[in-house]
């Protein structure tokens, strides 16, 4: 059986999720737009700063749980790079879809949203409530990927 667009690009955001340096979970994301790859995202660091494996990471040191506390933290969440991306390169991400290895925070859907970003599709889960709320309120189509339901061809 011939793989589904959303099994090419969930496989894409497996791989770039490799080059995350966060010691805790790597994520990575893809942004795609008319069967057109539009940018890419990890969780990292910002350019030119320590990776966490030099410097240690904050939230191991402190005990925060996974879910809360996202501003103690030196890195960005690979759906943050994703959209930053498009901004640096002139990229149109509106009416667009991310997918992510990893179900987006709260931090991460407020940005989704105001990007225009019209559908997430997800692989992992992750403890965020709020941020389910609120991408139901604004209406973003929200799919969680499994290889059963790796069907669709747009």
């Amino acid at each position: 059986m011939r793989p589904s667009w959303d099994q090419y690009y969930m496989e894409m955001a497996e791989v770039i999720k490799k080059r995350s340096t966060c010691q805790r979970r790597q994520v990575g994301a893809v942004i795609v737009n008319n069967k057109r790859i539009l940018t890419s995202g990890y969780n990292g660091v910002p350019t030119g700063i320590k990776h966490c494996q030099e410097a240690g990471c904050l939230r191991d040191e402190l005990g925060v749980p996974s879910g809360e506390r996202h501003e103690l933290c030196r890195g960005l969440h690979a759906e943050q790079n994703a959209i930053i991306q498009a901004a640096l390169h002139g990229v149109n991400i509106k009416e667009s879809t991310i997918y992510v290895t990893h179900k987006p925070c709260i931090i991460c859907t407020k940005m989704i949203i105001n990007a225009g970003i019209k559908e997430i599709i997800f692989k992992g889960d992750y403890p965020d409530s709020l941020s389910e709320e609120m991408l139901q309120e604004a209406g973003i189509i929200v799919e969680k990927y499994t290889e059963d339901k790796s069907t669709r061809m747009e």
